[in-house]
C-alpha cells in the first residue's frame, strides 16, 4: 500500500468570496491535494458546487484534483467531472446499483479510480473490484457538513481496509474530523491520504495554512512512535 503522507485539504471549509486564491493559498502552504466535496442537496443534506466551479478552479494550481462526489446517481455527470480537470474521481458504493460500471467509466476517462464508504457501509462491497480502483476513502463521519467529530469506531474500519488492500498500490484516504488529536490514531491505523477542512483553513492566508498543515503533518508522522 502507498505509504507516503498526503494532506488534502477540503475546499468546502474555505472563503467561497475567493475561492481562487484559496486554493492557490493552501497549495502554497503545503496542501499535496485539493479535496473537492461535491454535494447534491439529495445524496447528502447539502448542496456545494459542481464541475463549473471546478473548471473554473483549474487554472488556479497544477495540484491533485481529488473529487470525491456526493451524488446519486453519479454516473450521468462523470464526464463532465473529468472535463472540468478532476484528476481523480471518487463515487460512493452506496450511491448506485452498478459500482463496477461507474468506476469502468471513471477509469475510461483517463482518471484515477476511487470508491468511497460511509461509516455504516461494510468493506466487503469492495471485495469484487479492489483490482479497479485507486483509492479507498473511509468517512470518518456521516457526510455532507464540515466540521463533525470523527468517529472512533472507525480506526478499526480503516485498519481492515487497510488489512484487505495489502500490497496493492491504493491510497487509504479519511475524511471527517481529521484534526492534530486524530490523524495520528488513523495513520497508526494504516490511512496515508488525510481530507481536512476546518482544521486547515483556520486563521487567514499561505502562513496560517503552512502552520496547520505541519501540525497535522507532524501528528501523523508521530505514528512512528
Amino acid at each position: 500500500m502507498p505509504s507516503q503522507i498526503r494532506i488534502a485539504p477540503s475546499i468546502l471549509a474555505a472563503d467561497f468570496s475567493k475561492l481562487g486564491q484559496e486554493v492557490r493559498d493552501v497549495v502554497e502552504a503545503g496542501a499535496d491535494w485539493v479535496h473537492l466535496d461535491v454535494m447534491d442537496g439529495h445524496f447528502v443534506p447539502n448542496i456545494s458546487f459542481g464541475p463549473d466551479v471546478i473548471k473554473a478552479l483549474r487554472p488556479h494550481s497544477q495540484a491533485f484534483f481529488d473529487c470525491h462526489l456526493m451524488i446519486a446517481p453519479a454516473d450521468p455527470y462523470l464526464e463532465a467531472f473529468a472535463k472540468a480537470g478532476c484528476d481523480g474521481i471518487t463515487v460512493h458504493a452506496e450511491a448506485g446499483p452498478h459500482l463496477h460500471r461507474s468506476l469502468q467509466t471513471i477509469r475510461s476517462l483517463g482518471k484515477k479510480v476511487g470508491v468511497t464508504l460511509n461509516p455504516a457501509t461494510p468493506l466487503s462491497v469492495l471485495e469484487n473490484v479492489l483490482d479497479d480502483i485507486d483509492l479507498i476513502l473511509i468517512m470518518s463521519v456521516n457526510p455532507g457538513f464540515g466540521g463533525q467529530k470523527f468517529i472512533p469506531a472507525m480506526l478499526d474500519k480503516i485498519a481492515a481496509a487497510a488489512a484487505m488492500i495489502g500490497s496493492r498500490p491504493i491510497d487509504l484516504e479519511v475524511d471527517g474530523g481529521i484534526t492534530v488529536e486524530t490523524i495520528g490514531a488513523a495513520t497508526r491505523a494504516g490511512a496515508n491520504v488525510f481530507v481536512a477542512g476546518s482544521a486547515i483553513y483556520k486563521g487567514d492566508g499561505v502562513a496560517a495554512y503552512r502552520a496547520n498543515i505541519d501540525g497535522l503533518r507532524q501528528a501523523a508522522d508521530s505514528r512512528s512512535t
